[in-house]
């Protein structure tokens, strides 16, 4: 039989998750409600005049050649970010949970990186690729390959894809290992006693039963791209060389707070937000179908 708790007052439900609901008005929906009718408006830097311009703010950001570029930087990013991060965190993971000698030390340096900020994680990844005194690029001169991030933008966009990954590789190992823990070891043994061999166990029995962690990771991640990654892009290369590495959510900042435009930067702050909340529709609706619980 199926167990229901029932509350005496029929205000004390309410009043639990009150908490929660606040937060959620104050930091979320009241914010995003300011960011929408700000977007209809044309300001000036000041604040000192406000003048009703309907969608003229949106016209304008789809007409603009570096906004849609934009676009293409952020799908591309978000896709890199989130596919390397699940899948090198997954692997890590995989590793760790096999280790028998020395396993507490090799979780716990896979762990530090998300005790790092975001800029902070930025500037290490910066001189450790800088053109000049950078290890790394040392290393990839003495390979003959040229690293100048600061010239190439295909380099650029390696370089906030593998701080980003490195940042968020924490975070995801967490989730796989606590997964692959809470797996019952009588399958794994019992499918090594038939024959199989660490990889088929892992694509038979474990990769399966982790379709929920991964199904989690996925949102988060893609969140995470298209949100958390700022000080990363602004503590690398700001957005260079030139506009191409600039993500949506740089561009949202930069033409606010350099540019001045704050009609056009709360435009683009809407079209992101609805962004991340149509794809995190489609994932619920569509890939949420092939998790088994």
């Amino acid at each position: 039989m199926e167990k229901r708790v029932l509350f005496r007052s029929a205000w004390l439900p309410w009043l639990l998750v009150a908490p929660q609901m606040a937060v959620v008005l104050v930091f979320f929906f009241w914010p995003a409600s300011q960011a929408i009718v700000q977007s209809l408006q044309s300001e000036d830097a000041f604040g000192t005049s406000t003048t009703w311009v309907g969608f003229d703010n949106f016209v304008a950001l789809f007409e603009d050649e570096a906004y849609l570029q934009s676009f293409k930087v952020t799908a591309l990013f978000s896709v890199l970010v989130a596919g390397l991060g699940i899948a090198v965190s997954l692997v890590l993971a995989v590793f760790a949970d096999r280790i028998l000698r020395g396993a507490l030390v090799y979780k716990t340096f896979l762990i530090i990186p998300y005790a790092v900020a975001p800029a902070v994680a930025g500037v290490l990844w910066v001189f450790m690729f800088s053109p000049s005194i950078g290890i790394v690029a040392y290393g990839l001169r003495g390979l003959g390959y040229d690293w100048n991030h600061l010239l190439n933008s295909g380099h650029a966009l390696t370089l906030i894809v593998v701080a980003a990954v490195w940042k968020q590789i924490s975070y995801n190992f967490l989730f796989f290992l606590a997964g692959l823990q809470s797996i019952p070891k009588a399958l794994i043994e019992a499918a090594a006693i038939d024959g199989a061999g660490p990889v088929r166990r892992f694509l038979s029995i474990q990769l399966p039963l982790l379709s929920p962690t991964t199904f989690f990771l996925l949102v988060i991640n893609v969140v995470y791209a298209f949100f958390d990654t700022f000080a990363i892009v602004h503590a690398t290369t700001e957005g260079g060389p030139g506009r191409d590495t600039s993500i949506l959510v740089y561009k949202v900042w930069h033409d606010g707070f350099k540019a001045l435009d704050l009609g056009g930067s709360a435009a683009q702050s809407v079209v992101l937000m609805a962004i991340v909340v149509v794809l995190t529709v489609i994932q619920f609706r569509y890939v949420e179908k092939k998790v088994n619980y």
